[in-house]
């Protein structure tokens, strides 16, 4: 069990230095290329930063645990909607500022999130259902795209451009390795402990990936640049709940205990409609709304583990 524990720990490290190198280096390109700042967090950023979950995802399913990884895709994304905001707004001592254009052009942005539920309330994700999340995944990325080029010029070389694409190809490498054996340490610390995979997945493997863009949030925060880490989580949480699952299924398509939808997903979709309701309130999330979606956070840990238990 301890050595199942060393290997868990470790991995996980890397997942996280990988991701959050990846981000890094991915905001670097993307400002080559003369787009927004949301654009970068909403995009591209948030493309990068979803590895992770990916990655472990699909070494989920070819491991004969796809539930593992639905679980995790799920309870990362309440964590970004919820934790992830708040502790950033805790730790900078300030509201976080949304720009009105968020609001204007995401008002469908918790209702996508219901789509993988009303595909999923059977059990089952389908080839179909995959290409369907896929599309309307793709669909809205591509939308925000559109209205994401800015006038700012470019002053990165084609080397520095070289440099910075080389460095993510590594960053990735090391969280793939990583991914791998998180997802075999994981299934054998549960079976220790002899507790579900799904709880692993869901409550501690979810938080291990929301650290790339926790990391680059803050960061982002910090430096002022409010609109590029509301774009980072919002763009990551999407991107796991359309196009990530719709990968899966699309690949092998899987069955699952139905609770996950009814529970967690839930629980995911309601953080989305909270959250984005305290950005409307003054067009700032301030230090007391934070506070209620830390306990929301915990409100939903507490009610997973009786589930599961």
């Amino acid at each position: 069990m301890l050595t199942n524990l060393f290997i868990f720990c470790v991995s996980l490290f890397l997942v996280i230095k990988g991701a959050t190198l990846a981000t890094r280096f991915a905001a670097r390109l993307a400002e080559s290329f003369r787009l927004s700042k949301y654009t970068i967090g909403f995009i591209v950023v948030a493309i990068i930063s979803i590895l992770p979950e990916t990655f472990i995802s699909i070494n989920a399913a070819i491991q004969g645990v796809p539930a593992f990884g639905l679980g995790m895709l799920f309870g990362s994304n309440i964590a970004d909607l919820t934790l992830v905001f708040a502790v950033i707004v805790l730790l900078t001592s300030r509201g976080l500022k949304i720009q009105s254009k968020i609001l204007k052009h995401h008002s469908v942005y918790p209702f996508l999130l219901l789509l993988p539920l009303i595909l999923g309330l059977d059990g089952n994700f389908s080839r179909i259902d995959g290409l369907a999340l896929i599309l309307a995944g793709g669909v809205f990325y591509y939308i925000s795209l559109q209205n994401g080029v800015d006038g700012r010029k470019s002053f990165d070389n084609a080397e520095n451009k070289l440099k910075n694409f080389f460095l993510l190809l590594f960053s990735m490498a090391v969280l793939l390795t990583g991914s791998h054996f998180t997802v075999t340490s994981a299934t054998s610390l549960a079976r220790s402990f002899e507790v579900s995979p799904v709880i692993i997945g869901m409550l501690i493997v979810s938080l291990g990936t929301t650290m790339p863009e926790f990391f680059f949030s803050l960061r982002s925060v910090k430096q002022r640049a409010d609109s590029l880490a509301v774009g980072d989580v919002l763009g990551t949480v999407l991107a796991d709940a359309t196009i990530v699952v719709g990968i899966l299924a699309l690949l092998n398509p899987f069955s699952f205990p139905q609770k996950i939808i009814y529970s967690t997903g839930v629980f995911m979709v309601v953080a989305a409609f909270i959250l984005f309701h305290f950005m409307r309130t003054g067009r700032t999330l301030s230090k007391r709304e934070s506070l209620m979606l830390v306990a929301f956070w915990i409100f939903f840990v507490l009610t997973e583990f009786l589930i599961n238990k």
